[in-house]
């Protein structure tokens, strides 16, 4: 649907309203915005590399086993930093930049969490917070079948 038929199903008053609102809609720092979001989803990563190779040295891990602990330890940070609140305030700054990794899934998670949690586990948290993360996996799920089947089709599996 096009702005100028959206445009011709509002009122007169209702069109005038939205003429003075785009007028007065401040400019967005575009380039500000990717700076930060470049800044933090570089430090995000950053901490993940530094927790893969705590796991290297102290526990013997190869790179390849690493990734499985330093997800888990990535989405633990997260949720922790979500129930103090400091997340939320790191993601309005940074907007993108801690929205993309997994971190970001894992804070939007927690707080449909802790926003639904008065009224319930089961329908409060567990509904709500699912309404997220349900056409997540199912799309992870479904890539996943997919690119298998490619791999398989075309002999391109690991061997």
């Amino acid at each position: 649907m096009t702005t100028k038929s959206k445009m011709k199903k509002l009122t007169w008053t209702q069109q005038e309203y939205q003429e003075f609102a785009k007028k007065r809609e401040p400019a967005r720092p575009v380039l500000q915005n990717c700076f930060r979001a470049f800044i933090v989803g570089g430090l995000i990563c950053l901490i993940g590399q530094f927790v893969t190779q705590f796991f290297i040295y102290w526990f013997g891990f190869t790179q390849k086993t690493a990734g499985n602990p330093t997800v888990a330890v990535m989405i633990f940070l997260s949720v922790v930093l979500t129930c103090f609140g400091v997340y939320d305030k790191i993601a309005q700054w940074a907007g993108a930049g801690s929205a993309v990794p997994v971190t970001g899934f894992a804070n939007s998670m927690c707080s449909a969490a802790l926003e639904h949690k008065s009224e319930g586990y089961v329908l409060g948290v567990g509904g709500n917070m699912f309404k997220l993360a349900g056409p997540v996996i199912v799309y992870g799920t479904v890539s996943a079948f997919v690119i298998g089947l490619i791999h398989w089709l075309f002999g391109l599996g690991v061997k």
